[in-house]
């Protein structure tokens, strides 16, 4: 039993997973542990940077 190291990159350009980085840094967001996870990557980044703009103006 070996230890699952792969990463996966969503690929901002293609909107497509990839499974380890194989384009520029500029076109990936990543790593996720699982394809699931980077399929989600626009997601995530969207929730937290709401999050984080609720924090900021909370505290102005």
């Amino acid at each position: 039993m070996g230890e699952d190291t792969r990463e996966y990159w969503y690929n901002t350009e293609t909107g497509q997973v990839e499974e380890g980085r194989r384009s520029d840094w500029s076109k990936v967001m990543g790593p996720y542990p699982s394809r699931e996870a980077a399929s989600h990557a626009l997601e995530q980044a969207r929730a937290r940077s709401a999050a984080w703009d609720a924090q900021d103006e909370a505290e102005r």
